[in-house]
């Protein structure tokens, strides 16, 4: 059983400033109107589904920054 790759996005959020945060949010595929909502509020007050989809979608910091 091979284990699945997740992005430390908690930690990338706290550190992360609100553009970079908003390309992380674009490369999930969420609507521009939401992620000017979204950068602003703490990881952990996303949507749980929003961050598994973050989480598990194989982005790198690399990609980010």
């Amino acid at each position: 059983m091979t284990k699945i790759a997740t992005f430390d996005a908690g930690t990338f959020w706290k550190n992360a400033y609100a553009h970079q945060r908003g390309k992380l949010l674009k490369k999930v595929a969420v609507p521009d109107d939401q992620i000017i909502e979204l950068v602003n509020k703490k990881y952990l007050d996303l949507p749980s589904a929003l961050k598994y989809e973050i989480e598990t979608s194989g982005i790198t910091k690399k990609e980010l920054q």
